[in-house]
């Protein structure tokens, strides 16, 4: 009887841990952020899934609890645990008929199945970060990543860079419908302010990846998934504020699942801010919408969104001399970019948010609207079908002010007035953008226990149509109003098809491989705004081959490894900057990705070593052109090899740890260097080649940290405190030490607290303080030179800088 007591006892004061991983029951996906809750009579705990889809519970009594798991899009998942001992779960979750999977092209995502290295960024870790700023903003602490902002605060244009591949470089899909633009490849987050707001979830994918869709990933792919419908009717009303002038709110509703299965939702918002830099206000206005049919095994959705931006423009940069407060390398800017009385005053006068531009509305202007209209249906067990139409429409212009322009320049004839002729004159001008991207994407998927397979596609046409009017002249000279001195056409057609394969050899063993075909015709003609003529007509065919394999060591341990080759044409910029006589090379990447994923009681960490062999790279020069845009040549040969490494600690149940550091050599084997000599008296064009070997790719940092360290002393309150370390990164690809971006570590602190309020759903307020130290430094720029004769060098650095101590505080209501 003694010894039944004592083994009771002993029972009652056992602890013992739960832990285990929710998935998407059909695609394998996990599920981050779902919320995982254990209960009986006397414990109530409550964890949510992190961004692997994996859970905790530690320090658990023996008995007997319910689990239950929940996640909007999925029915809820309930099971009674007896617990004498450690237990690890695999939960699967099934769709419900307002399934995330709804809008999903299957084919652009990885699952756990894939061995690719990724990540999953939940829709809770994006708004917990979500006050106004960009979402290449929202992203700064995740592996890799490297983020500026050309008006210093986050809220405007943005941009991203990941294992110091560029924007370009970086396939982005929203549905599954990609969002690059066919001509420069990049991505203009400022033409879709708040978007953040709609979204679901991001995966974003270093290296080649699974991508399929739109440009070749030659650094990273993000995979966005937009908001899936709520079960219940609600809204909520956000309204922020912050420094520099910074105003946001926006409004969301949703009907919920109404009776015959349809069900809508809506975004309006809006925010201004009046930037770091000098003038470089943001006015953004935008919305989304979305509706649909939600049956048993067919979903039809409508999803559209649009943004539209006014931005000051803040590209010139601010030259390194005014950022070191150098009088006399100031006069020497001055100098040599010729300004005037009034440009040389506002460089002198100013500090550190030096805006070279004084006109007042010299301003981005420009708008997009998307449409996308997408098909799921599962026709049973095994097989399901997805496909969308999409169309996107853009146009807008910048205006600039421009001081003593020459006729000739624009085609007009010289003026003459009583006698005297004039050569130039003021004038203000805008250069437009019209362009119309449509097509289709689809994917036929099968699962079964030991098989995933897709077969999918894409067809996308894109018509652009690029000019420039005179909207005001000092001398009109022939000249009409809104006369147009330049006007060009181009069209790119690209298709693709691909067959993916995941097949379980055996408990252990899952072993993958993806063909795709790529086709693209790009086409253009017309001129310049500098008058030179465009015309070209370019064709590729890539095959894109994906090889891996998964090793399941143990229920906590997983091996991966995989070989990718990519191929990717150039950009419009790439070709009509290329010099005279010349075309750019298209690229091809080989990737290789091995790794090793690891889940432990309290700490989950994963490691990967990477290595991107390049041929025919296109790497930046430093130098950009007339409106910003980076100018890039090929270099024969070059590499980037890195080791990353992430990992999620639970401290406690109070104290989470997440940090990520990547350690990282990124070389050119031979780099020329082109310098222009204009002689003496700046009447020649002489080339100088100068050669260098083994030099580091610019904008390429060699180590790069992230820390996310947050407490939550009560349930709904969490203060986190947020660091960001990026190494030193060369302007150019010289390695030149007078030509460098300093590294920089920053630290800001995060409040989030949720609490009850009566007669509504909930209340949250929020509040980021950047840059807490208030570190001062800079996280983008460019450099150019030229000779003058022999015995007359000028070399110039311009960089971007960032604000100090700054904050944004939001208040949002659910109802």
């Amino acid at each position: 009887m003694i010894m039944l007591m004592a083994l009771g006892a002993f029972s009652a004061w056992a602890q013992f841990q739960v832990k285990g991983v929710v998935y998407d029951q059909q695609s394998g996906v996990t599920v981050a952020g779902a919320t995982v809750l254990l209960t009986n009579a006397d414990v109530k705990k409550g964890v949510q899934t992190d961004a692997n889809g994996q859970f905790v519970f530690s320090d658990v009594s023996s008995a007997v609890y319910k689990l239950k798991v929940s996640f909007v899009g999925y029915n809820s998942y309930e099971q009674s645990l007896e617990l004498t001992g450690n237990r690890t779960l695999d939960i699967r979750l099934t769709e419900s008929v307002i399934g995330l999977n709804d809008v999903i092209v299957t084919g652009t995502r990885a699952n756990e199945k894939s061995p690719t290295t990724y990540q999953n960024v939940s829709k809770e870790e994006i708004q917990k970060q979500n006050l106004g700023q960009d979402l290449p903003v929202l992203l700064n602490f995740t592996p890799s990543v490297v983020t500026t902002s050309d008006a210093g605060a986050g809220i405007g244009y943005t941009g991203i860079r990941i294992r110091g591949s560029d924007p370009t470089r970086i396939n982005v899909t929203i549905n599954g419908i990609p969002l690059n633009d066919p001509e420069s490849q990049g991505v203009f987050w400022v033409n879709m302010p708040d978007f953040s707001s709609s979204v679901s979830d991001i995966q974003i994918q270093r290296g080649v990846g699974t991508s399929t869709n739109g440009a070749g990933a030659f650094g990273a792919s993000l995979n966005i998934l937009t908001d899936g419908i709520s079960n219940e009717a609600g809204g909520q009303i956000n309204i922020g504020a912050g420094s520099f002038n910074t105003r946001r709110v926006n409004g969301i509703f949703s009907t919920g699942l109404l009776s015959n299965n349809f069900a809508f939702e809506a975004r309006l918002s809006q925010i201004k801010s009046d930037g770091y830099i000098d003038r470089a206000f943001s006015d953004l206005t935008s919305w989304y919408a979305a509706g649909g049919y939600y049956g048993k095994k067919t979903t039809v959705k409508f999803i559209t969104f649009s943004g539209e931006e006014q931005t000051y423009q803040s590209w010139w940069g601010t030259p390194e001399a005014r950022l070191n407060n150098d009088v006399a390398g100031m006069q020497e800017v001055i100098a040599n970019n010729g300004y005037s009385q009034e440009q040389a005053d506002n460089l002198l006068n100013s500090g550190r948010t030096f805006n070279y531009y004084l006109y007042d509305n010299q301003t981005d202007n420009y708008g997009q609207d998307h449409y996308q209209l997408h098909l799921g249906h599962t026709f049973n067990s095994a097989w399901s079908l997805n496909a969308a139409l999409h169309y996107t429409k853009g146009q807008g212009y910048f205006e600039e002010f421009r001081d003593d322009e020459d006729f000739a320049d624009y085609g007009l004839d010289n003026v003459t007035i009583g006698g005297q002729t004039i050569e130039s004159t003021d004038l203000i001008r805008r250069r437009w953008l019209d362009n119309d991207f449509y097509g289709t994407t689809f994917d036929l998927n099968y699962a079964d226990d030991k098989v995933l397979f897709t077969w999918g596609g894409a067809f996308n046409r894109y018509e652009g149509d690029h000019f420039g009017e005179i909207i005001w002249a000092e001398f009109a000279s022939n000249s009409d109003i809104r006369y147009r001195w330049y006007e060009s056409t181009s069209e790119k057609t690209d298709f693709n098809s691909y067959a993916k394969l995941n097949y379980q050899l055996s408990d252990k063993l899952n072993v993958y491989g993806d063909l795709q075909v790529r086709t693209v015709s790009y086409n253009g003609f017309g001129r310049d705004n500098d008058l030179r003529a465009i015309d070209f007509d370019e064709n590729w065919t890539f095959f894109n081959p994906k090889f891996g394999a998964i090793y399941q060591a143990n229920e906590s341990t997983q091996l991966y490894a995989s070989f990718a080759i990519g191929n990717k044409e150039p950009n419009r910029s790439d070709i009509i900057d290329a010099p005279v006589g010349t075309t750019p090379e298209h690229e091809t990447l080989n990737n290789l990705e091995v790794g090793l994923r690891k889940s432990m009681e309290s700490l989950a960490f994963e490691l990967n070593y990477y290595y991107m062999d390049y041929n025919n790279q296109l790497v930046l020069t430093g130098d950009v052109n007339d409106v910003g845009a980076s100018i890039r040549t090929n270099v024969p040969d070059s590499y980037r090899m890195g080791l990353e490494a992430a990992a999620l600690w639970s401290i406690s149940d109070k104290v989470n740890w997440n940090v990520n550091a990547t350690v990282s050599q990124n070389r050119i084997n031979s780099f020329e260097e082109v310098i222009i000599d204009y002689g003496t008296n700046f009447d020649e064009f002489n080339l100088i080649r100068n050669q260098y070997e083994d030099t580091d790719i610019s904008f390429s940092p060699s180590l790069i940290m992230g820390s996310q360290l947050s407490f939550s002393p009560f349930e709904g309150f969490e203060i986190a405190l947020l660091s960001k370390y990026v190494g030193e990164q060369y302007l150019d690809n010289t390695s030149n030490d007078d030509r460098k971006i300093d590294a920089f570590f920053t630290n800001d602190i995060r409040v989030n607290y949720d609490f009850p309020v009566k007669g509504i759903k909930g209340m949250n307020l929020s509040v980021l303080v950047n840059n807490v130290f208030n570190e001062m430094y800079e996280s983008n720029g460019y450099t150019f030179g030229y000779f003058g004769g022999s015995d007359f060098e000028v070399r110039e650095n311009y960089f971007y800088p960032q604000a100090g101590t700054n904050f944004l505080v939001s208040l949002g209501l659910r109802f």
